[in-house]
């Protein structure tokens, strides 16, 4: 076969060309991400224009000699964070480095702070929050948080009562208060016990003005704070006065429940569990729960995983800041 020796020579140019842009772009790249030479200054010394270098820098991602990569340090979690907002489909997971301690009240701290860090730097100016009452996670957060000067956020309103004894009744106010203080917003509490003796004693509450006023703020909140609770309380919570008591947690159980938000109660799969305790709560009932746009749950432990995984499925929540044992969980269980 006859070559012709324009021909050769057309392509041992362009041959030759090409490999001298891809030196040219390997070079550039080379300065500008591994020396953190900048652009002009690469212009100058390699005597092209500045265009050109950014039109080889971009070439050269998009040929694939520049592969950016991100490393997470160590403590930072986001693939696994990635993987179960995937596999759940969350708006947001956040996973506190906790070691591989699973007792819920070692972790409470580590969990609060993640979550005040996460509330911090998400709330928004007109954010309605609803906030639920008794839990060591939540109280844990409002106490992480640092006031800030502007408005974080519109109105803080309690969405459940109080539970138990009085004592634990007033942490559901501080926890409203608290988070008031430190986000500059109106505070709407609900005065009144959590669970109560009869739906006679519910209507008649729902009747007083203070009552009724947290009530008619629910359809209007952007978001809720709460606590994701396993079916058998803590010991703790049962200290506190839990309002729940072992005939009623017997009752829930043969229903299927394995845990609450709000104490409204699901199944292993999510699926709300209907009980006669459903009449005597004061507080947001499921519809209005799940209306609310962004749900966080704030919780970790082994006790509260399959509760935390049902929560997931069910969509009751649908942001979860929770440890890193939890995450570990929530990627291995199977849907």
């Amino acid at each position: 076969m006859m070559v012709n020796p324009l021909e050769a020579g057309d392509a041992a140019a362009t041959a030759f060309a090409t490999s001298e842009d891809t030196r040219l772009m390997t070079k550039i790249a080379r300065m500008y991400h591994e020396q953190g030479v900048r652009q002009p200054e690469i212009a100058k010394r390699l005597n092209i224009s500045q265009p050109r270098v950014s039109r080889l820098l971009k070439k050269a991602v998009a040929t694939g000699i520049v592969r950016t990569t991100v490393v997470a340090p160590r403590g930072v979690f986001a693939e696994v964070e990635d993987e179960i907002e995937q596999q759940y489909g969350l708006l947001e997971v956040v996973v506190a480095d906790t070691g591989e301690e699973d007792d819920e009240f070692v972790i409470a701290p580590a969990l609060g702070a993640a979550a005040a860090f996460y509330l911090e730097t998400t709330l928004a100016g007109g954010d309605r929050i609803g906030v639920s009452s008794w839990s060591s996670t939540l109280l844990a957060t409002v106490d992480s948080m640092r006031p800030r000067t502007s408005h974080e956020c519109e109105s803080v309103v309690q969405v459940l009562g109080g539970l138990g004894q009085p004592s634990a009744q007033a942490r559901a106010t501080h926890l409203v208060g608290r988070l008031v203080q430190v986000t500059g917003a109106q505070a709407t509490y609900l005065p009144a016990p959590g669970l109560v003796t009869s739906d006679a004693t519910r209507r008649a509450l729902l009747e007083e003005a203070s009552i009724a006023q947290a009530i008619e703020a629910f359809p209007n909140l952007t978001v809720l704070l709460a606590g994701i609770g396993s079916l058998l309380p803590s010991a703790l919570l049962r200290a506190s006065g839990n309002a729940v008591s072992s005939e009623d947690e017997d009752l829930l159980r043969r229903a299927g429940a394995v845990g609450d938000v709000c104490m409204r109660y699901f199944d292993g799969e999510g699926a709300p569990v209907q009980s006669h305790l459903d009449d005597r709560i004061l507080g947001i009932d499921s519809a209005a729960l799940l209306r609310i746009p962004r749900r966080i749950g704030v919780a970790g432990g082994r006790r509260k995983h399959e509760a935390i995984r049902a929560a997931l499925l069910g969509g009751w929540i649908n942001t979860l800041v929770t440890d890193s044992a939890t995450a570990d969980y929530l990627r291995s269980a199977s849907r």
